[in-house]
């Protein structure tokens, strides 16, 4: 079973509009004009995320998915094995990432 850091109920109008509960507003950091993304899986489950217009969609969509899909099934969740951890070593290596760093070169997308 998933934690819960909160539970609010709303009550949806005759247009299908609601007001998000103080308390969901400000767990997720939302203010006045920040956007909203809904999600609704076939179960019916409803997620309700921040949408971070300086982030990636895809990858904002992404990481969203990983985290529901760990939280609805944590018994698929594995610790790296050491071979796999020594591997990504022998890649990365001492190899410094600046995120922040613009990209050199053509980008396609």
């Amino acid at each position: 079973m998933v934690a819960l850091l909160v539970k609010e109920v709303a009550t949806v109008t005759s247009k299908g509009q609601t007001t998000l509960p103080k308390t969901v507003r400000q767990t997720l950091g939302i203010d006045a004009g920040d956007k909203i993304c809904y999600q609704v899986e076939k179960s019916g489950r409803v997620y309700v995320t921040r949408v971070d217009e300086e982030g990636d969609p895809v990858i904002t969509s992404f990481l969203s998915f990983l985290a529901n899909d760990m939280a609805a099934n944590p018994q698929n969740l594995r610790e790296l094995s050491p071979a796999l951890q020594t591997r990504i070593k022998e890649l990365v290596g001492d190899i410094d990432v600046d995120l922040n760093e613009a990209i050199e070169g053509d980008v396609a997308l």
